[in-house]
């Protein structure tokens, strides 16, 4: 985990984080979160012990969903069979959540694993073999596709190819998807929304769900085009939102990719300077896609190198102030269990 913006996540300082508190703000509003990770990597760890801690912040945390990030694989048996090891993991991580033993709330209640869709027609026995392993809580996939000819660009520890999405076999495999009523989330760069949009139209029936408001950059060779990419961005995200199959997630603008520096301040910042730098993106999308194909997610611990959770969330709501009691359901709870098809809690 790297130190400052040369690294692909920002590093978490847990006592600078602990400078700013604030409080709560509408405590009772159910949220589900829908989009976390946990790992257990050489120089970091966040595992449900962790995110159990950011969970009871004092937001009323109801449900979340886990998303892929390359932890727990198999060390054995065959390559396309050990991302498996995540999905049993995660689960195992549920069922304790569900034992009611860690508090009401319950992590994990679905689970969005990797499955290499470059397998073609073969990548079918590989999802059921998730889905078995999820124990009812396995409900997609996402296979990175965030691509960037710049290498400061990167954002994942594995880097994908750069025309994913175009490829025939990729296609195949994601063809399998529909009929398995699993969904697709689509983590990729704001250049590379008209390959997400043309997925969407191919594959009307399957259910995407698109991560981070679309990946907008503002490090490398984007830094200091703020204007011109919101502007660039802006359009591709109105051509994406004439895709009746995409929901968009509201969040992943404090991870470093977004280029705001939060993190070099000497002071953890507040709500409401997170919700100022934020709202024109957030704006957008709700204007585009609507309320009801709209999700507020916290992206921890990758986001947590800019703000604490309780913090994150404050900006959230302050980003909803003026929405309905309906309008806000749907951001902070709804279009997740939807898109997600999570039972009621």
């Amino acid at each position: 985990m790297a130190d400052d913006d040369d690294g692909h996540f920002l590093r978490v300082r847990p006592d600078w984080l602990a400078r700013r508190v604030e409080d709560i703000l509408e405590p009772d509003l159910p949220i589900i979160d829908p989009h976390h990770h946990l790992w257990d990597f050489p120089e970091w760890r966040y595992l449900f012990v962790d995110l159990l801690a950011d969970l009871q912040s004092g937001h009323n945390i109801r449900q979340t969903v886990f998303v892929q990030c390359f932890a727990m694989y198999r060390a054995d048996g065959p390559r396309e069979l050990r991302s498996l090891g995540e999905t049993e993991f995660v689960n195992g991580v549920a069922a304790m959540s569900a034992s009611g033993g860690y508090g009401d709330v319950r992590a994990c209640a679905g689970i969005v694993g990797m499955v290499d869709l470059r397998l073609g027609k073969e990548a079918a026995d590989v999802l059921s073999r998730h889905v078995a392993a999820g124990g009812g809580r396995f409900k997609g996939v996402r296979q990175i596709a965030a691509w960037d000819a710049d290498e400061r660009i990167r954002s994942a520890s594995r880097a994908p190819p750069p025309d994913l999405f175009q490829r025939p076999e990729f296609r195949q495999g994601f063809s399998c998807l529909e009929a398995a009523d699993l969904s697709f989330d689509v983590w990729a760069y704001h250049t590379q929304l008209d390959q997400v949009a043309d997925l969407a139209r191919a594959f009307p029936g399957t259910r995407i769900a698109l991560d981070h408001v679309g990946g907008p950059i503002g490090i490398g060779r984007f830094a200091g085009r703020r204007d011109e990419v919101y502007a660039d961005w802006c359009r591709a995200i109105d051509r994406i939102a004439a895709c009746a199959n995409i929901v968009v997630k509201l969040g992943g603008l404090a991870m470093r990719l977004g280029g705001f520096s939060f993190h070099r301040g000497a002071e953890p910042p507040p709500s409401e300077e997170l919700a100022a730098a934020w709202r024109p993106y957030v704006d957008r999308c709700i204007q585009s896609f609507g309320p009801d194909r709209c999700m507020f997610e916290s992206n921890f611990p990758v986001d947590k190198g800019s703000c604490s959770y309780a913090v994150l969330w404050n900006a959230f709501k302050r980003l909803a102030q003026g929405y309905t009691a309906a309008e806000k359901a749907a951001l902070f709870s709804e279009t997740a269990r939807k898109a997600y098809r999570l039972p009621p809690h």
